[in-house]
């Protein structure tokens, strides 16, 4: 391995200030020392590497770390809140639920309820006819018994049965 200066230092003293300063290799040095073979850091200034970058690199990958971790905490914690909104939502339509059910309870509890129930069985009493409509029944018309046009209480105009002959005999009144 040959050793070359790419930047002025200071020549150590002894035997090794007598090796060149230049970018060419020096005379005679066929087989590299154990000194030199071996990488240390203050090889690396040569690569523009100098201790205090080397030490800035590194805090500024701990502070780097330091922040992935706090953005992803952020993070979960911003989703646990969100999940427990959703929780909270959840367990309010959860109790309107519950609410609804212990009032459907209640109502098919009651004997009007369970016999109605149970003529749609053919369970009623004994003065009751069964009777059942097709699946394909028309639906009623308007003015059907029971509707709402002829409903008990409503206002019906009764024709007097004198009025009904003379509107026959006469015509309609107002001619």
């Amino acid at each position: 391995m040959r050793r070359f200066r790419l930047h002025s230092e200071p020549r150590p003293a002894g035997p090794a200030a007598a090796q060149p300063t230049s970018a060419e290799p020096a005379v005679g040095d066929s087989a590299p020392t154990a000194a030199t073979a071996l990488a240390s850091l203050s090889d690396l200034p040569v690569a523009g590497l100098t201790r205090r970058r080397i030490a800035g690199l590194l805090g500024a990958l701990v502070v780097a770390w330091v922040l992935i971790l706090f953005a992803r905490q952020v993070g979960e914690a911003s989703e646990a809140a969100s999940r427990a909104d959703a929780m909270r939502v959840h367990n309010a339509t959860l109790a309107a639920d519950v609410t609804a059910l212990e009032h459907e309870l209640e109502l098919i509890q009651r004997q009007p309820y369970i016999a109605q129930a149970a003529r749609g069985y053919r369970l009623g009493k004994p003065a009751e006819i069964p009777f059942t409509l097709a699946e394909d029944a028309p639906p009623l018309p308007s003015d059907a018994p029971g509707s709402a046009s002829t409903r008990l209480g409503t206002a019906t105009d009764h024709e007097r049965p004198v009025d009904a002959w003379a509107r026959l005999l006469f015509g309609p009144p107002g001619d």
